[in-house]
């Protein structure tokens, strides 16, 4: 299991066409889950760190980033891809999903729906910020988990565990160090042919006292395709 520290600090911000926000990549897997065998879970992902954010919009197997949201507006369609926005700071807003409007979203309460429906965000008490994890369907599957205090979370073998700090008192254990709000920790698995024989990557420990997002990633099939995405909401 490979382990990675991932500033808040080092990634880029990108502004939305439409002006009503900007989006700060933390980090994405390649659209070609199928890295070649032996490859390991971890290849080909890219990290906020130093990306070129001029490349950043081509396709994606899966991709996690922090949102600002300042005004309503509507959310940019993704076909074939699968969302689930978590509200980490701020009062929340309202959805609407192809025409109908749900109940509020409040924070820290992950909302799963499909990236090619028509979506409209109504602020509830000012900007707010997103957490956004995104899987093209057939190329990876993702779950989020709202954690404080002592967890463990298991690294699939051909997947990955990205952790998200939400508070400045979050650390990996046993000595993988302090994360400050919205640093993260990215672990990958083994890849085919390594890791244990419970088909396990190894775990990632968030040690006592923060409060953290745990989205583990599972990778599904192969794709040689490059699908071009946007960087709004």
């Amino acid at each position: 299991m490979e382990t990675r520290i991932l500033r808040a600090r080092d990634r880029t911000p990108t502004p939305w066409s439409n002006g009503g926000g900007v989006t700060r990549e933390i980090a994405a897997g390649p659209a070609d889950t199928g890295a070649g065998a032996g490859a390991g879970a971890g290849a080909g992902i890219r990290t906020g760190a130093g990306a070129d954010m001029s490349t950043a919009t081509t396709g994606f197997g899966w991709r996690v980033s922090l949102a600002d949201v300042v005004e309503d507006g509507p959310y940019s369609a993704f076909p074939g891809v699968d969302r689930i926005i978590t509200v980490v700071d701020g009062a929340g807003m309202v959805l609407t999903i192809d025409g109908v409007t749900h109940a509020p979203t409040l924070p820290l309460r992950p909302l799963a729906f499909p990236g090619d429906a028509a979506t409209g965000c109504r602020l509830t008490g000012g900007p707010i910020v997103n957490l956004n994890v995104m899987t093209r369907r057939g190329r990876a599957a993702a779950t989020v988990e709202i954690v404080e205090g002592p967890h463990t979370a298991t690294v699939p073998e051909d997947g990955a565990v990205l952790l998200v700090a939400l508070t400045d008192d979050a650390a990996i254990g046993p000595e993988g160090g302090s994360l400050g709000r919205f640093d993260a920790a990215l672990a990958t698995g083994g890849g085919s042919g390594s890791g244990t024989d419970s088909g396990t990557g190894g775990a990632l420990t968030l040690r006592p006292g923060g409060r953290a997002a745990v989205i583990t990633i599972r990778t599904i099939g192969t794709s040689s395709a490059n699908r071009p995405v946007d960087n709004e909401v």
